[in-house]
């Protein structure tokens, strides 16, 4: 059987820059010398091994392309029968396990079952193992750790390489992950080293009955289609999903599942993170909130969010914005909520100066509760809206904010 990653003899230097980020062992220098090889100049050769999983990691470190995973056509052995399995992301910041991986953990339970397979997760950061028990607890059976100090901080790259190491080794069925500044970062990367394809931002999942394939259903168009996309022809299926998209399931204390330990040999990452800021203000996490005021571009200004942020503190919500506030320069980025922004789904969404975009819809029309101020009657959000506030929002947000401060 052919090895699944090709050596060019008559381009290999035998630098052993690819045996230092192999994450497998499968990777050494040998001599030349006693072997049927083209003439070099140069005494030694990288020489792969049964170890190999074409994960692709070593092909960066390599200046003298060298280097080849085969094609998967090619290998012959990675037939569709051979995945098996519901893989998550388990996205940890901190050391703490995020909500979009319970989020995750409920729906991947539902597709693991309807499938009759096993659901797994997998977890990276540094001082975490004790965590994978909780993972089981919210409905994995399996749990795949990956504990180190490089991992302390998010880095793409050691990211990217692990998980699609362990894709190739383990070979799942179906990979989940969160469309997360981090999700979005890296699972693209994992998607191509695996060689398969994914559908970003999806709303809904679902198996096949006949066909046993997953089924990424996410809008399109700007939102005003729903395409449902399916990935016949390879493997794993790769998914990200919005957060706060799926509902949490419940933990099941002393559910019992199995832990497992990978020790890669981690690559030195192309980057360093010499020192993490967390920026003061919005104190509430605009996408865990149970209640969110937001402002558009009908408040006029960036001054004018201090009187959001005034009916937020008595409401002990957290302030977000439309793209059009955003783009203007009115607040951050992180406080966008919309297609382009973040997903929401709080008790509670107070929608002030907001016209009510498609995109911004998409972002929040899952709430339990929408209030709308806006002086124009004929605003598309009060189609979705549960109440309705026709009126200038410099007099309605001042006012509520007052009744509310009085008790």
């Amino acid at each position: 059987m052919q090895e699944p990653l090709i050596i060019y003899e008559e381009k290999c230097t035998g630098c052993g820059a690819c045996v230092k980020v192999c994450p497998f062992s499968a990777l050494s220098v040998e001599p030349r010398e006693g072997r049927t090889l083209p003439e070099s100049r140069f005494r030694n050769i990288a020489v792969v091994n049964e170890a190999c999983t074409a994960c692709g990691a070593c092909l960066p470190s390599c200046k003298f392309d060298a280097l080849e995973v085969r094609d998967i056509e090619q290998k012959g052995s990675e037939d569709l029968e051979s995945f098996t399995g519901v893989w998550i992301f388990a996205e940890q910041r901190a050391g703490e396990i995020q909500d979009v991986a319970y989020e995750l953990l409920a729906e991947g339970r539902k597709l693991a079952d309807e499938l009759g397979e096993e659901l797994s997760a997998v977890l990276m950061g540094f001082n975490i193992r004790d965590k994978a028990q909780t993972l089981i607890e919210w409905g994995a059976d399996k749990v795949y750790v990956v504990d180190g100090a490089e991992l302390e901080e998010y880095e793409t790259d050691l990211y990217t390489d692990i998980l699609a190491a362990l894709i190739h080794r383990y070979k799942p069925e179906i990979v989940l992950a969160g469309a997360t500044s981090i999700g979005r970062a890296f699972i693209a990367r994992v998607a191509v080293r695996v060689k398969t394809g994914l559908t970003a931002d999806c709303t809904a999942l679902a198996i096949d009955p006949e066909k046993r394939i997953l089924l990424q259903t996410r809008p399109a168009f700007g939102g005003n289609i729903m395409a449902t996309i399916i990935t016949p022809n390879h493997r794993p299926q790769m998914a990200t999903v919005r957060h706060k998209v799926f509902k949490k399931g419940a933990p099941q204390p002393g559910r019992t599942g199995q832990i497992i330990e990978e020790h890669p040999k981690l690559s030195l990452a192309r980057t360093k993170v010499v020192e993490v800021l967390h920026e003061m203000g919005n104190q509430v996490n605009l996408a865990e909130a149970d209640i969110i005021v937001s402002g558009g571009r009908g408040l006029g200004g960036p001054e004018n969010f201090a009187m959001l942020e005034e009916l937020a503190k008595e409401l002990g919500a957290a302030v977000g914005a439309s793209r059009a506030a955003v783009d203007a320069g009115w607040m951050p980025a992180y406080h966008q909520v919309g297609q382009t922004g973040k997903t929401v789904c709080p008790k509670l969404y107070v929608a002030c100066g907001i016209s009510g975009a498609i995109q911004h819809l998409a972002g929040m029309s899952s709430s339990d509760y929408i209030v709308a101020i806006n002086k124009d009657p004929d605003a598309p959000i009060f189609d979705i809206a549960d109440f309705g506030i026709v009126g200038d929002v410099f007099e309605v947000v001042p006012m509520m904010t007052k009744v509310l401060r009085e008790g």
